[in-house]
């Protein structure tokens, strides 16, 4: 077992998104100073010699793989391309050049979209590729497949200590609220709280209502992280979920009650509802002993108050 300790240099790959920077709040809340971090700009995860020189020079002992270019229905149906190649190349770059750098445990992070649009629910690891994927979001599913496995094979074949956990729908504090590229909890916020703004009497929802989703609040996850990185050095991936789901109607309700919205809500069916249903057994890691800590309801008034923080600048 791979220990970490208090002054383990810890590379965090996308930190400034929303799952990289609750793991690094989460790593600083628990005693861990020593985090490295570069931004885009900084550092481009696309271009191999660049990331090889990166890690050449920092020579990180632990990493944690949350780069990624993320989004909604609408962003990953209408840019196939970019969300396959991008996130190919993010993550066959940095997990390459971390084992040839000799690093001591990398964490993956991966998405629930990896799995068939049809495989039976809950879904369990080993669905994997049992499957046609949900057409929306196919690229996206593909780049997370391929950086899951090729972690794995670094485990299997090389016995590193690089492992990778697939989190259920996300939500909460660093969030993208964009009108278009969002995803569904942080995209009816806005859209809820701008019509209440508004005075509007009615928002339109993406859909029919019916499909089930299952989400989590992103400090949840970070917390699973963390846990993670101390305690398991297993090959394969664990799935990371709340346990609980929800109807995408139900879901609408409550983030507007939460919002203050009091006008009508309606669905258009005839846009693209995505997987029927997607909720995770998480019942492997919970074994091993994490468990989710905030409710739906709790974590969409702190998401709602992120937003508000961030409103003037969105």
């Amino acid at each position: 077992m791979e220990k970490l300790n208090p002054r383990s240099k810890i590379y965090i790959a996308g930190h400034r998104g929303m799952v990289g920077s609750a793991v690094a709040r989460e790593l600083k809340a628990r005693g861990y100073q020593n985090l490295v971090s570069r931004t885009s700009q900084e550092l481009d995860l696309t271009r191999q010699e660049s990331v090889q020189e990166f890690f050449a020079n920092e020579k990180p002992q632990i990493v944690v793989l949350a780069a990624a270019k993320v989004g909604g229905i609408l962003a990953n149906s209408q840019n196939l391309t970019e969300f396959l190649y991008q996130n190919l190349m993010i993550e066959m770059n940095v997990i390459r050049a971390a084992a040839e750098a000799g690093v001591k445990k990398l964490l993956f992070l991966g998405s629930s979209c990896i799995y068939p649009k049809l495989a039976p629910q809950p879904l369990k690891e080993e669905y994997l590729l049992t499957g046609a994927l949900e057409p929306t979001n196919e690229a996206y599913a593909i780049a997370k497949i391929a950086g899951l496995k090729l972690t794995e094979y670094y485990n299997r074949e090389q016995g590193r200590a690089f492992i990778s956990a697939m989190p259920s729908n996300l939500y909460g504090p660093g969030d993208n609220y964009h009108p278009d590229h969002s995803h569904v909890i942080p995209g009816l916020i806005r859209r809820f709280h701008e019509a209440k703004l508004g005075d509007l009497p009615e928002v339109k929802v993406w859909g029919s209502g019916t499909p089930l989703r299952e989400f989590l609040y992103v400090d949840d996850l970070a917390r699973a992280c963390v846990f993670l990185l101390e305690s398991y050095d297993e090959p394969g991936f664990l799935n990371v979920g709340s346990g609980g789901e929800i109807t995408i109607r139900d879901l609408a309700s409550l983030i507007a009650k939460t919002v203050g919205f009091t006008g009508q809500i309606t669905f258009d069916s005839t846009k693209p509802d995505g997987t029927p249903r997607k909720v995770m057994d998480s019942s492997k890691i919970r074994a091993l002993g994490w468990k989710p800590q905030v409710s739906l309801e709790a974590g969409l008034s702190l998401a709602y108050q992120d937003f508000l923080g961030k409103s003037a600048s969105i």
